[in-house]
């Protein structure tokens, strides 16, 4: 195959363009003498739209291919917006019915502090709690409410299920309330109805696994696994007849054994959010007026 050089390709350029010219113009007049009669075939237009139709094809197929991966891309980069914006407005909407909930919750614990504001025979004042404190095993929590809303040390802390603890400690705006789970906590508990039971006794915190320990229980009087347990009022702290708890746990005592007795908590002591101080003061205790024979004032053994 002989290779044309640069120079004779310049040479014989204007002899092709010359003849590529004449070639169109021959086709052009050909055409017009057929365009005046539709009935003849256009024999030139036929066969050059024959050699042109398969990349006239290829081309057209390109140019759907290409506007149709486009639709697509742009489908999906709607679609991709549309399913961020659904996922916004769902974020939303469960934001907004956890708030719901939780304002309904707070209104059904609020509603029931108002009942035993008005079933108590105390007057109490209703607080929340604002913090724990981790380095006495959660044992201990801190109130909204002080001294500017009468709360005074060793006051009862309950809610509508039960006693939580006492107040410790008191600022003008906050208390801190130990609760009954504590070792250092104690009430004065009988197990039944104060007058129809003789299972007296003392409940105290264990510090774990939120039970509470009932002590000094006869091992002769009657006692089972379910029976609720009332304050005494005899420890001068809580009133007489709150909600303690249930016996959870029993070892039967004997005539020289007392019971051995655990307490489930009636106040969910683990998930305190709303509580109530009971503007309690104890009755006081008069002191004996009768001495024995031989200790009378001003007589001498």
């Amino acid at each position: 195959m002989v290779m044309l050089t640069q120079r004779e390709i310049r040479r014989r350029a204007p002899l092709w363009l010359t003849g590529l010219l004449v070639l169109n113009a021959a086709l052009m007049a050909f055409s017009a003498h057929q365009s005046g009669d539709i009935t003849k075939p256009r024999v030139v237009q036929v066969w050059v739209q024959a050699l042109f139709a398969p990349a006239q094809g290829a081309v057209t197929g390109l140019g759907g291919a290409l506007s149709g991966g486009v639709r697509h891309i742009a489908s999906l980069n709607h679609a991709a917006t549309e399913n961020e914006q659904l996922k916004r407005q769902l974020a939303d909407m469960q934001t907004e019915l956890r708030d719901a909930r939780a304002a309904r919750d707070e209104n059904e614990r609020l509603k029931q502090l108002l009942g035993l504001k008005e079933e108590s025979q105390y007057t109490s004042v209703p607080a929340r709690v604002i913090a724990r404190d981790p380095n006495e095993w959660f044992n201990t929590v801190l109130i909204n409410r002080g001294s500017s809303s009468g709360v005074e040390l060793n006051m009862p802390v309950v809610t509508p299920d039960g006693i939580v603890g006492r107040v410790i400690g008191v600022s003008p705006w906050t208390a801190q309330v130990l609760l009954l789970t504590d070792e250092r906590a104690a009430a004065g508990s009988v197990v039944g109805q104060l007058g129809a039971s003789n299972a007296l006794g003392v409940v105290r915190g264990l510090g774990r696994n939120g039970l509470l320990e009932m002590r000094y229980v006869s091992g002769l009087e009657p006692v089972k696994v379910g029976d609720y347990v009332l304050t005494t009022g005899q420890d001068g702290i809580y009133p007489q007849g709150l909600n303690v708890g249930a016996v959870v746990e029993l070892r039967e005592g004997s005539a020289t054994q007392p019971h051995e007795i655990k307490v489930k908590p009636s106040a969910h002591l683990n998930a305190l959010e709303e509580v109530a101080v009971l503007l309690y003061h104890p009755p006081a205790r008069t002191a004996p007026t009768e001495t024995l024979p031989n200790m009378s004032k001003g007589k001498k053994p």
